[in-house]
């Protein structure tokens, strides 16, 4: 076992959003984006324990408390883990991605914690190692200890999550010419609530649609297919209900569609919203149809165009 020496004593990390489900995969897909994301300032200090000493852009919504904040209690975890719990650290959360947005908000803090105490001990393992931790966080967050966000903010990239009993992730290849076009409305749609207004039952024929459209994404992405990849991102289990939670969903993927896409959907729980495109230009043409649409209806919104992004998190 590498030996966990403490190697720097501060360290700024900045660790991407991230689109879940990407319409089909509930639960089981997702991408990292270059932006929005949060940043995480890290120190060493002379006295056990974790303590925050400051949030910013939260508007006073996340705890102080480390042991309700999901950055600290996965990073926590982290340390009983390799056995050094007796470090002492000062975290400092700057959030610069909104909360609530279905962009993988806390996913984006607490791989970023994780990725920041790595760092500062000199932990040259594999990232997959820290996945389990960051599942703590999502759990503490969302009621849910899902990977679908965390592990691409981890790794980057577009993951599958093959299986959570045992936990099994693999990265998926993408066409470097995919851009993601990203709207986050003004409105409150809480993750809890959107994961409890989904049915316990499908039908076998929904199942069936839906396993086919998860495999013709996957190959999509194998095969650089763009056009498949559209074809398949079709969800007839969880869209249908949480589409009723965002305002003019459909509309706007009428809009989307229209202008181009090559598929539109829900990111997460929502009400974020995105749209796959062939080029940046289409992407950032989609976004501002879709606010200017929003602002007709007297609601608020920001947008991010981004490709794919392959890094994960990163010292700043």
């Amino acid at each position: 076992m590498p030996a966990f020496n403490i190697t720097e004593k501060e360290v700024r990390v900045f660790a991407p959003a991230t689109v879940a489900n990407v319409v089909c995969g509930f639960d089981v897909l997702g991408f990292a984006v270059n932006e929005p994301g949060d940043e995480v300032i890290m120190r060493i200090t002379d006295k056990p324990g974790i303590t925050i000493s400051k949030i910013t852009g939260d508007d006073g919504r996340l705890p102080l408390n480390p042991d309700k904040n999901t950055v600290s209690v996965s990073v926590k975890h982290y340390l009983q883990s390799i056995g050094r719990a007796d470090i002492g650290l000062d975290i400092e959360l700057h959030k610069k991605m909104p909360i609530g947005s279905g962009l993988g908000s806390s996913s984006a803090s607490t791989v970023g914690g994780l990725f920041a105490i790595k760092t500062l001990l000199g932990d040259t393992s594999d990232p997959i190692n820290l996945l389990p931790f960051a599942m703590k966080g999502e759990e503490m967050a969302c009621g849910h200890g899902h990977a679908d966000n965390v592990a691409p903010a981890l790794f980057g990239g577009f993951v599958l999550v093959r299986s959570y009993e045992p936990l099994d992730v693999v990265r998926l290849p993408h066409p470097k010419e995919l851009y993601c076009a990203i709207v986050f409305p003004d409105v409150d749609v809480p993750t809890r609530e959107a994961r409890q207004i989904i049915r316990n039952k499908i039908q076998m024929k929904d199942a069936v649609t839906q396993w086919g459209n998860i495999a013709g994404l996957v190959s999509g992405l194998f095969m650089g297919d763009i056009d498949l990849i559209g074809r398949s991102m079709k969800d007839v289990l969880v869209e249908p209900v949480r589409s009723m939670l965002i305002p003019d969903f459909y509309k706007m993927r009428e809009i989307a569609m229209e202008t181009g896409a090559v598929s539109f959907g829900i990111s997460g729980s929502g009400p974020s919203v995105f749209a796959f495109t062939k080029d940046e230009e289409t992407a950032r043409i989609i976004t501002q149809k879709l606010q200017k649409h929003l602002t007709g209806i007297k609601i608020g919104s920001q947008a991010y165009v981004s490709p794919i992004n392959d890094a994960g998190p990163k010292v700043i």
